[in-house]
This record gives C-alpha cells, sequence and structure tokens, in this order.
C-alpha cells in the first residue's frame, strides 16, 4: 500500500463526472491496484475513489500544466467501464509504500455470525432450490460468507452484514471478480444479504449486477427453533 499526502486537484470522467479543487489531500493506492482520495474529515468515506479492476498511469504534465506547477499526472482508468480519475499531483508533502500482507479478514460480532449461520442453514430465503457449497469459502483476499449452487449449475457468492453499505457492496465485488476467473466456479453472482441496507449500497448494487436481499433476522431464528412466536 502506498501512501501518499500531496497538494492535488482531482477529476472523476465516464458515467458521471466529479471535480475535487487543489487541496492537501491523502491518496490511498493499494494492492488491488484501488486508489482512494482522502481528506481530513468525512470519517472513513473517501472523497472519491476507482475500484478494481484498473490500473495506474503516471504521466508527465503537458508545457501549460508545468507552467502552472503541476508536477506529475495520476491517471487511474477502470478496466471495465473505461471510467477516469485523474489526480493533478503539485506538491507531494509525504510518500511511502508498506507491505501489508494478507489480511484475515473481518471478525463478524454475534449477529452477523448468528445470521451467516442461520442463512446456511435456510438458504431457500435467498431463493428456490439453491444448495450450500461451504461457509466461509477461503480466497487469496479473504473468506466469502457463503459459496451457494443454482439449479443450473451457477455459482453464487454471498455476503451477509447486519447493516448492508458501500464498504459492503464494494468488497462483495472484489470477491465476484476473483471467483470469476476460476472455470470451476464460472458464472458467478453476487447476493447482498443484510437485515438492513443502505440506499446508496442498494443502488451501487444493482449498478454492478448484485441482487439485494433483506433478512428478518427474528423470523429466521423461529425457524430455526421451531418454537412459536407470539410478538
Amino acid at each position: 500500500m502506498r501512501l501518499v499526502i500531496a497538494r492535488c486537484s482531482v477529476d472523476y470522467t465516464g458515467r458521471l463526472t466529479a471535480h475535487l479543487p487543489l487541496a492537501t489531500r491523502l491518496l490511498v493506492h493499494k494492492g488491488d491496484g484501488s486508489l482512494l482520495v482522502h481528506s481530513d474529515g468525512g470519517s472513513y468515506k473517501p472523497l472519491n475513489w476507482m475500484s478494481p479492476p484498473c490500473r495506474l498511469e503516471v504521466e508527465e504534465p503537458d508545457a501549460e500544466s508545468a507552467a502552472a506547477g503541476v508536477r506529475e499526472y495520476w491517471r487511474v482508468t477502470h478496466a471495465k467501464t473505461g471510467d477516469a480519475l485523474l489526480v493533478r499531483i503539485y506538491e507531494v508533502l509525504h510518500d511511502t509504500s508498506h507491505e501489508l500482507g494478507i489480511d484475515p479478514g473481518l471478525q463478524k460480532d454475534g449477529v452477523e455470525a448468528d445470521l451467516q449461520r442461520l442463512l446456511a442453514e435456510q438458504v431457500d430465503v435467498l431463493g428456490e432450490n439453491l444448495t450450500l457449497v461451504r461457509r466461509e469459502f477461503p480466497t487469496a483476499i479473504g473468506p466469502v460468507d457463503l459459496l451457494l449452487r443454482d439449479p443450473a449449475g451457477g455459482t453464487i457468492a454471498v455476503e451477509v452484514k447486519r447493516r448492508g453499505d458501500i464498504d459492503g457492496v464494494e468488497q462483495l465485488t472484489r470477491y465476484l471478480e476473483l471467483l470469476g476467473r476460476d472455470p470451476h466456479l464460472a458464472p458467478v453472482t453476487g447476493v447482498f444479504a443484510a437485515q438492513e441496507i443502505k440506499p446508496q449500497a442498494k443502488v451501487l448494487a444493482n449498478d454492478r449486477g448484485i441482487r439485494c436481499v433483506t433478512l428478518d433476522y427474528e423470523g429466521m431464528k423461529g425457524i430455526e427453533s421451531g418454537a412459536p412466536r407470539l410478538f
């Protein structure tokens, strides 16, 4: 992972356009190729970003930009959509790289762990005639919560959350891109399952062909126990 603090401006072009004027920002270039642009605020959410699969190319500025103080261009292009993120670097204040290694993945809290277990026992909640291949299916970038098969032999990767947000959709997207390269698993589709899914996450999931399913945790617990529920 490379961390750069720089005075820069950022332009996003493609399905939408966005501009960040000149300011000091943190640029995070991850090992998966993604680039995130952060300010000193807004919690974890970047101001703009490009998700993998993408490539970063460093270019020399043209004469006019160089005269205006631009030292170099960072051009990040998405391999599938062609969307591009152009970062104009005016001054680098800090530049370090770190090898983080393989992350063991997020340890889920009690509710998420129970949701995953219950869903593994009740995969019909997600559709008819689905079969469970494995819970915590291992990949090079972390375990997929549930891996299922549909009646046609296709693979379904399921990400389970208590509250589903954009980060969860991004996580599932990375799994889908990796699993889709395996001829024994392809074609692979995704399901984002959570007790509550934020509207922004639904929009992003739909844009990427990922199906969203809202889970009734209390109802699933009642089905598992077989006990009648009054409330």
